[in-house]
């Protein structure tokens, strides 16, 4: 997607360093951290959200993502967030997974 932020960081339009990627996915420090912990795990193909999200191959590799992310970083205990739709806080259109982790992490968030 042409204006897509995510798009261009997988494309290395835009400079980013990232601590894992595989064929089909990539993940990077959060520039706005919530936890010590703030990684994001995007698709390198581009869905909007996890309603547009219909490739299993993808869906698949997001979650082997996340467990080689912090399987490689010794993060044993985190939360995993998708945020769906502007209302659900979903800021960035490009379907990510957040892993917070390194702090005890309350619900509701606080």
């Amino acid at each position: 997607m042409e204006n897509c932020i995510f798009c261009k960081i997988v494309n290395k339009e835009i400079p980013s360093k990232f601590v894992y990627e595989d064929d089909d996915t990539v993940a990077f420090n959060d520039l706005n951290p919530q936890a010590p912990v703030h990684i994001l795990v995007i698709p390198k193909k581009h869905f909007a959200s996890i309603n547009e999200l219909d490739d299993e191959k993808v869906m698949s590799a997001l979650f082997k993502a996340v467990k080689n992310v912090t399987k490689k970083l010794g993060i044993e205990e985190y939360r995993t967030v998708i945020n769906t739709g502007e209302s659900a806080g979903q800021t960035v259109f490009h379907i990510h997974l957040h892993i917070l982790a390194g702090r005890p992490l309350n619900w509701p968030p606080g």
